[in-house]
């Protein structure tokens, strides 16, 4: 069976750097710091006090109020980032077999804003069950998927994925793998979570995972500085429009890129931590690589998983070097979690937006953020440091790894005929 070709044809993001794709990328490359303290509650007692928080969102803009009060957070930002998509890729009833439009969404959490809310209410009350109707279609992590298909009346493949924060990841490989065999023209695949509250801080403040530098915000994510110590949260949401080729020409789409190939492993090692070698992370490097037909000599950036925490920086180095060998010299690599924090379970797509339009635009984000060289990492790694380069980029691959040991790879190209 001969695969079909993938390409993409619309955009969508809301982010801690911006609330369209185009602010979201702006931001990146002008090197834009998205943490600053908590707004969305009181986090005085809290060892975290700040966040990638997504700004000037007021939900009244974009849904009826009474609209609004139905969705979670989580959700809002799914719905408003599918309608730039829809648009920018330019999808109306007249051109679409609405039964051969699907859409394979993630989230790493779902509406924990929903559950937190609604069981402290139930705990402040006499112990009779009043909860909210809307309590569980507002709170499970698949409602975001069916949202969208709804708003549009998409009827082919709907399903959610999870796996930590490689989600989205394993959301737009499933999507494009759905397209290549066949199964739908046009797939909207991403990923949004918003776990900004008193229940997400303090349960990454209790594992540990999350900086503490306090006293300065916008500098705290580090990725590859000797001084990193732990990720900063973030949140929002990414939209992709995926399309079999022969089908976007023929409604005379602009086409982004291609998707060339998507690998998924995992480590099998330990809930939280990364193996300290990167071996999943080299296995699913390869996978990528394979599954596009190319070799390592046809990459040209790389935006790593990147989440500034002391032993993942280093085991994803390990498996760059891995997988690439001397290669790897020529490669630019950064990580843009450093501007928008770490989003979870919508990381994979905001990050792959990225790659997509460093491939498009010839341009690499930077790796903010950057004061001291780490001894244990390799010097002579382009980790493309505090500001942006211009390069020709023909490929790049996002990496994403989730805890539990997913990690899942994609890679990006140039379209051409």
């Amino acid at each position: 069976m001969e695969l079909k070709r993938v390409v993409i044809t619309g955009l969508g993001a809301i982010t801690p750097l911006g609330n369209t794709a185009r602010e979201f990328f702006d931001g990146l490359i002008n090197g834009v710091s998205g943490a600053a303290p908590i707004t969305q509650f009181d986090c005085s007692k809290f060892k975290t006090r700040f966040a990638c928080e997504v700004k000037n969102f007021e939900p009244t803009n974009y849904f009826e109020r009474k609209e609004a009060r139905k969705l979670d957070r989580f959700t809002q930002f799914a719905l408003v980032a599918s309608d730039e998509a829809v648009k920018d890729a330019g999808i109306d009833n007249d051109n679409i077999d609405h039964d051969r439009v699907g859409v394979i969404f993630a989230s790493g959490i779902g509406g924990i804003h929903t559950f937190q809310d609604d069981v402290m209410e139930f705990a402040r009350g006499d112990g009779t069950p009043r909860f909210n109707p809307f309590f569980i279609p507002k709170m499970i992590l698949d409602i975001a998927a069916g949202q969208i298909s709804m708003r549009y009346g998409f009827r082919g493949p709907n399903f959610a994925v999870v796996s930590a924060c490689a989600s989205s990841t394993n959301a737009l490989i499933d999507a494009f793998d759905n397209i290549r065999l066949g199964k739908a023209d046009i797939i909207l695949t991403g990923g949004s979570e918003a776990v900004i509250s008193e229940a997400g801080v303090g349960g990454f403040n209790a594992m540990k995972a999350l900086s503490e530098r306090n006293d300065d915000p916008a500098t705290a994510s580090r990725p590859f500085d000797k001084d990193r110590d732990g990720f900063v949260m973030g949140e929002g949401a990414g939209i992709i429009v995926l399309e079999e080729l022969e089908h976007a020409k023929a409604r005379g789409a602009k086409i982004y890129a291609e998707v060339a190939g998507g690998g998924a492993t995992a480590d099998a090692h330990h809930i939280t931590a990364p193996h300290p070698e990167g071996l999943g992370a080299k296995n699913v490097m390869l996978a990528a690589l394979k599954d596009a037909g190319m070799e390592p000599g046809g990459i040209d950036y790389i935006n790593v998983h990147g989440t500034s925490t002391p032993l993942g920086d280093i085991a994803e180095t390990k498996a760059i070097l891995s997988v690439f060998g001397d290669k790897a010299y020529d490669l630019n690599i950064s990580s843009t979690k450093s501007m928008t924090g770490h989003c979870l379970g919508a990381a994979g797509v905001i990050e792959t937006l990225a790659c997509i339009l460093a491939v498009t635009e010839d341009v690499i984000p930077p790796t903010i953020n950057h004061f001291t060289d780490d001894p244990e990492l390799d010097p002579k790694l382009n980790f493309t440091f505090n500001k942006a380069q211009k390069r020709v980029v023909n490929a790049a691959i996002s990496n994403t790894f989730g805890f539990g040991g997913h990690n899942a790879s994609v890679i990006i190209k140039k379209y051409k005929e």
